[in-house]
């Protein structure tokens, strides 16, 4: 093989590498954020742009820089400084991450600033690598439409690579830091064949790798933050004493939103309010305690099914829940015996048409993307689903994250759900006296009077309001507000406020 053709092959791998790397970035810098912004169409819109800001901004810089004369050593200058990039990022979320929490941002301004801080420079460095050295491989053939073809294919199928291999393997089999941690490895050495007498650079930056190692280990930067991250989420578990009854509690966190609470030896303990009333509104369905047969809308903590299942003998629980980490982290770690669960590691809109001939007494949905109901849940079609797998007497019970008093995603559900099942409340367990989030739960089921008010019959003092009535009245009128259907359901334009305001958080 030729000098030139050599050479052209050597830009063609770093050109693929690089691209490659960069797209592993953005996905990595979707789930770094995640425990301090969660996962959101906002967040994941915040990496998207400034990733491609970065990578603009860098494809103009290098091409600039190209006409100018740089070379191979600038090529590789620039892989040398986005390792240094790369490896800075666990450094700079131990100093960016607490500030952003403390300032009391929206969720949206958050994700943001911490992308901005983040990935912003690497990106503009690898955006460099492209126009750069096609410009030098275009020096060295007279085959003009074939270089810059191949180096835009080569260029176009590392992102594809890179996309497919941090979202089906690396984060989930290494973890989000540590895969951080291996692009910063594997950029330094993609710099090193264009490093040629570049021997003081490599030494320099080895240097500042080694201050910035140094620094990061101070601020345990290296610490997980995760006790397990699986394909779907960022899974940690917190534990507290408990009074009464004396013991232990532990509650599943999945990102940065609370999925459940346990005690160790009251599985019927049902610490969470919106839960304790969710049990609440069964009871009421049901007052003659006859078995009955539950469908769980996602896992989480396991919290309802296992006190369904201690409740009264007889009892049965199918759960959906998607992620099997979920499963297994509740089974290791909060105390739940999965025995006598027909659990699903499945969609529950694709169980439940799968299902068929399934009837269920109780269908209760807990499934959330951090704050917000995936939007194929909260659909006329999907209440239709729920419906024809209740028997006539079912009840349909679901908690949503909303503002307070003007929520527009709960009364657009409110709205949605009246097409399908005649009774439709909601219910809050105290009346905030000013605009915040809260948790409401929603019941659906056959017409029949619904009190203004229930009190707890069992566990922990409570009581909840009905505010079915006040709700639809405050804010805009329903009929202008959209229905929910699978061809349009803007949950996140509905829950704006949450994300825009410091009431997400």
């Amino acid at each position: 093989m030729k000098q030139p053709s050599r050479r052209i092959l050597l830009y063609s791998v770093v050109i693929f590498t690089s691209s490659a790397l960069l797209l592993v970035q953005e996905i990595v810098a979707g789930r770094l954020i995640a425990p301090y912004v969660g996962v959101s169409l906002y967040t994941w819109t915040a990496v998207l742009g400034v990733i491609l800001a970065g990578m603009s901004l860098g494809n103009w810089l290098g091409g600039v820089w190209a006409d100018r004369g740089a070379g191979e050593r600038a090529a590789g200058s620039v892989l040398l400084g986005a390792a240094l990039a790369s490896l800075a990022i666990p450094w700079l979320l131990t100093l960016i991450a607490p500030s952003v929490q403390q300032a009391g941002l929206s969720l949206l301004s958050a994700s943001l600033l911490l992308v901005l801080g983040l990935f912003f420079i690497p990106a503009i460095l690898l955006g460099v690598v492209t126009p750069l050295l096609t410009t030098l491989a275009l020096k060295l053939s007279d085959r003009t439409g074939h270089i810059v073809g191949r180096m835009h294919a080569l260029a176009a199928l590392g992102s594809i690579v890179g996309t497919f291999l941090a979202g089906y393997w690396l984060i989930q089999t290494l973890g989000s830091l540590r895969v951080v941690l291996l692009t910063a490895l594997l950029l330094f050495l993609l710099a090193l064949p264009l490093m040629r007498r570049g021997g003081v650079a490599v030494a320099g930056a080895l240097l500042v790798a080694g201050m910035i190692g140094l620094l990061t280990q101070s601020r345990g930067g290296y610490n997980e933050y995760c006790d397990d991250e699986s394909a779907y989420f960022c899974l940690r578990v917190v534990s507290e004493e408990w009074r009464m009854p004396a013991g232990e509690v532990r509650s599943l966190i999945l990102d940065h939103l609370l999925h459940g609470a346990n005690h160790d030896s009251e599985p019927t303990l049902l610490v969470s309010p919106y839960v304790q009333l969710m049990d609440e509104l069964v009871i009421r369905q049901f007052p003659e305690g006859r078995p009955l047969d539950y469908f769980f809308i996602g896992g989480g903590a396991y919290t309802q099914p296992r006190a369904a299942l201690a409740q009264q003998a007889g009892h049965s629980a199918t759960v959906a829940e998607l992620d099997p980490a979920v499963t297994r982290m509740a089974r290791e770690r909060l105390f739940v015996d999965t025995n006598g669960m027909e659990i699903h590691h499945l969609d529950a809109r694709v169980l439940l048409a799968r299902q068929s001939q399934r009837m269920y007494d109780v269908i209760v949905g807990d499934a959330f993307h951090d704050i917000a109901i995936p939007y194929h849940l909260v659909t006329r079609e999907f209440a239709e689903l729920v419906r024809d797998h209740l028997r006539a007497d079912g009840l349909y019970t679901l908690n949503v994250v909303d503002t307070f008093p003007d929520g527009r995603l709960i009364r657009a559900m409110v709205k949605t759900l009246r097409e399908v099942f005649p009774d439709v409340q909601v219910w809050l367990d105290q009346l905030p006296e000013e605009n915040v989030r809260v948790t409401y739960v929603i019941s659906a089921a056959t017409e029949q009077p619904a009190p203004a008010m229930i009190s707890a019959s069992r566990g922990l003092p409570g009581r909840w309001l009905n505010i079915t009535e006040p709700l639809l009245k405050s804010g805009a009128p329903l009929d202008e507000l959209p229905l929910l259907t699978d061809d349009h359901a803007p949950v996140e334009r509905l829950m704006a406020d949450l994300f825009t305001s410091a009431k997400g958080q």
